[in-house]
């Protein structure tokens, strides 16, 4: 029989052993989007170039936009420019880019201001050389918020394109 001190040493060192490996030395793995946070670890898929969480955490799945407005900045291009790049090395994937609108207005306006957001972004990617068939879109207009209250701060978060990748063909 196990004595509760020797099942805690073996918890402990269980704890322990999964936080080996965690450090690469080579600078990978630190700052924004290196997996640090909920659900860090899980399949350690952040460190494959090839994985959706690679392209979530280190490329990025989303871009903003400004009030009432689907004209992609110069920041959001250079995150769309990386996942296009993502998507022709990985052609095995497919992406359905998901259009997003602040609480502000009408219900059938964001969903129209949503759809445009994720247009936006669709005819992007495909400009930098992604086959029109890997991508679809979906507008949620203002009906799945990141935030809800009713300040910019909470706004400037909603108002967004999220891609999100899954493999095989987009139909």
């Amino acid at each position: 029989m196990t004595s509760p001190r020797t099942l805690l040493i073996l918890a402990v060192a269980m704890g322990l052993s999964a936080c080996a490996g965690g450090f690469r030395g080579d600078g990978a793995g630190s700052g924004y989007g290196s997996g640090t946070g909920a659900g860090a670890g899980a399949g350690m898929g952040v460190y494959d170039p090839a994985s959706p969480q690679y392209f979530n955490q280190t490329v990025g799945d989303r871009v903003f936009f400004a009030v009432d407005e689907s004209t992609l900045s110069a920041e959001a291009r250079a995150t769309l420019d990386a996942q296009a790049d993502w998507l022709i090395r990985n052609p095995e994937y497919s992406a359905i880019v998901e259009g997003h609108a602040d609480e502000q207005g009408t219900r059938e306006y964001n969903l129209a201001l949503g759809a445009r957001r994720a247009s936006a972004v669709r005819d992007y990617i495909v400009e930098r050389g992604v086959a029109d068939a890997r991508l679809r879109t979906v507008s949620y207009g203002k009906e799945r918020p990141i935030e809800i209250c009713s300040t910019e701060a909470c706004y400037s978060k909603n108002r967004r394109a999220v891609t999100v990748i899954s493999a095989g063909s987009s139909s």
